[in-house]
Parts: structure tokens; C-alpha cells; sequence
């Protein structure tokens, strides 16, 4: 999903957002260093199957996946980290790797880490490597509708 696009969407649904603008970087940690986030404050979407169907786990940029939480939050034995190849034209527009945490938008679960829903604002890839988005953490649940769960290990 292009910026624009994405911004039409949060535009049609009156949701206020900010676009931060930074130097291409390509890891979650420098995207937030780059912008001048705290990498527990940034979310990074991690692309992953559930019994064989994508799906997207959203959790703070320092932090890792922890695939047991992932598998009992989704009662399955069956979680994976998502090939590249899995995901790459599901996304047209978007650089692989910055994908916004909308997986509503594409027919897939969106799973969001407890740790993001504590606080009033998420931020995120806007798409591409070099723009994030920010908007409050009730309004992107309202659009988004993820499952709170919990994810994560400290990186």
C-alpha cells in the first residue's frame, strides 16, 4: 500500500495522522534512531503464517517475536516466520520489509503486541523506508480491529 493510498484510507475514516520523514535506513532499530524514536515505541510488522495463512505480527522494534506466544495466542501449533516470497506481491507499492500493520485491509489477522496497546500512539512504516506514520493507538485499533496479545521476548 503506497503512502497515498494509506493516507486516503486514515483520510476517508477522519483519523489525524503525522508523516515523519527520514533518511533511508532499512532495520527497525535504525528507522528509530533515525527518527528519533524510542525503538520500544516504533511498531515493526513481522510477516508470519498461521496454519498455513499469512498473517501479521505487530510489535515495538526492539523487541523480538516470540513464536510459542504467537502459537498459543492463536491456538496452533503451526506458526512460521513468512518467506519474503510468501508476502511480496501482496503489498503492491510497498517496499518489502515496511508494510503497514493493516492487515485488514489485505484479508489477514493482525496480531499487536501488548506492550503497543499500552500506549496512546503507535508509529509505523508508512510503506516504504524513508516515512513512518502517527496516530493514536484507539484509532488504529478502531480501523485495524488486531488481537492484543502477547508476543514478544527483549530483544
Amino acid at each position: 500500500m503506497p503512502i497515498r493510498k494509506l493516507r486516503d484510507f486514515l483520510d476517508s475514516n477522519h483519523i489525524r495522522y503525522f508523516i515523519i520523514s527520514h533518511s533511508p535506513v532499512y532495520t527497525a532499530q535504525e528507522v528509530a534512531a533515525s527518527a528519533h524514536i524510542p525503538g520500544k515505541e516504533l511498531a515493526k510488522t513481522v510477516m508470519v503464517t498461521i496454519d498455513g495463512k499469512l498473517a501479521m505480527a505487530v510489535l515495538p522494534a526492539s523487541y523480538k517475536l516470540d513464536f510459542d506466544k504467537l502459537k498459543d495466542a492463536a491456538g496452533t501449533r503451526d506458526a512460521l516466520l513468512a518467506s519474503e516470497e510468501d508476502f511480496a506481491d501482496m503489498f503492491p507499492g510497498c517496499e518489502v520489509g515496511a508494510m503497514p500493520p493493516f492487515g485488514n485491509l489485505y484479508g489477514m489477522k493482525t496480531y499487536v503486541a501488548e506492550e503497543l496497546a499500552e500506549d496512546e500512539e503507535i508509529v509505523f512504516n508508512a510503506g516504504n523506508h524513508m516515512e513512518l506514520l502517527r496516530l493514536s493507538y484507539a484509532d488504529f485499533e478502531q480501523l485495524v480491529k488486531p488481537l492484543v496479545v502477547p508476543l514478544t521476548v527483549i530483544d
